[in-house]
């Protein structure tokens, strides 16, 4: 069985480079576990980081970090379901929203479970996702402060991860000085401008980030070393917090070009080896991992010798060439991931998780 390691010491390294980097600029920040798909063995590596606040897309996720560590706040960061409004107030101390009319579900089941729910109202800067418009915010806010059982602690903003729009300063200083108006006009303070993310830390290591951006959502750079800003990686973080091991199943030298009619493969995909020398062979591999568990586009050996030749529902082909490394049958292959590949392995039952040191 193919699977991913999460490496105890490296998480600790990074995690607490950020919150140095995030004290030293009087921040607030939350680690996102959504990429841990509520796994309890990863998750409680993460809780044992000393964490205070966790954000999370599923509310699954965040009633089983509830039953882990009660005390540590939960924040449920997209919009809420309707039908989810009872587990929402339940297992979430804090919700984004966008919907006046979800706001007054949430108020009214908080009265009923005898609760304050706290909200961060989120605001369209341009990402097109989720978001009140802008002409509407003081309007929407107004009503928001009419309701029993909610504190509005906050207002926020996603950028980058629908259409990539980056928060740069322009994008910031508007989050920040719509804080500034609200307050003004409705005599109120808004403790939380959550408007960074992993795609903001370069802003802050620039020393572009306006000082009213008080609240950051990390998991990416945590887990990823990721910069996502410059699509790359942050050289002084550990960028194999986790990775994949597959074993190779199959080992044999064979041509390079397939011989027989050609059609669409299981994706509906079509192949043109033209170009390719019929007579030409290499060997050729089998992991025991497929499309099922991951995009293949988004792992990469970590041998720049082997490379990716195409995959089916349960098995990868690798090319190793003429095998300078000798592999064999039985050997594990690492592979370095990204995000997405990283979400969709651990999101896969199929998949074994291992916390190493």
């Amino acid at each position: 069985m193919a699977f991913i390691t999460l490496n105890r010491t490296k998480l600790k390294e990074n995690y607490n480079y950020l919150d140095d980097l995030f004290k030293k600029s009087d921040i607030e920040w939350a680690v996102v576990t959504k990429l841990l798909c509520g796994n309890k063995t990863f998750l409680q590596e993460v809780i044992d980081l000393g964490i205070k606040q966790v954000c999370d897309s599923r509310v699954t996720n965040l009633k089983t970090i509830k039953g882990m560590a009660p005390d540590i706040e939960t924040i449920y960061i997209k919009p809420p379901a309707k039908r989810s409004i009872k587990n929402i107030v339940q297992y979430a101390d804090i919700s984004f929203n966008t919907e006046l009319s979800t706001i007054r579900a949430l108020s009214e089941e908080a009265g009923r479970q005898k609760k304050t729910h706290k909200v961060i109202i989120m605001i369209e800067l341009g990402e097109l996702r989720e978001g009140v418009m802008r002409d509407d915010l003081l309007h929407f806010y107004s009503q928001v402060f009419e309701l029993p059982n909610i504190e509005v602690v906050g207002l926020g903003a996603n950028l980058s991860c629908l259409y990539g729009v980056l928060p740069n300063e322009d994008k910031l200083i508007q989050l920040s000085l719509y804080k500034q108006l609200i307050e003004a006009r409705f005599n109120r303070k808004i403790p939380l401008v959550s408007g960074g993310s992993s795609v903001t830390i370069p802003v802050l290591l620039q020393n572009q980030l306006p000082t009213g951006i008080n609240h950051f959502r990390v998991g990416d750079t945590l887990f990823l070393a990721s910069d996502v800003y410059n699509s790359t990686t942050f050289p002084f973080l550990n960028s194999d917090v986790i990775r994949l091991y597959s074993e190779i199943i199959e080992l044999t030298e064979k041509p390079m070009a397939p011989s027989g009619e050609m059609g669409q493969n299981v994706e509906g995909h079509t192949f043109d080896f033209s170009g390719v020398d019929p007579d030409a062979t290499s060997f050729r591999g089998l992991i025991d991992i497929g499309i099922l568990d991951v995009e293949v586009e988004h792992i990469k050996p970590v041998d720049p010798k082997m490379k990716i030749v195409g995959a089916s529902s349960d098995m990868v082909v690798i090319d190793v060439e003429e095998n300078p490394r000798h592999y064999k049958v039985g050997q594990l292959v690492e592979f370095e991931l990204d995000y997405m590949s990283a979400l969709r392995l651990l999101n896969s039952r199929y998949i074994e998780k291992k916390v190493i040191d």
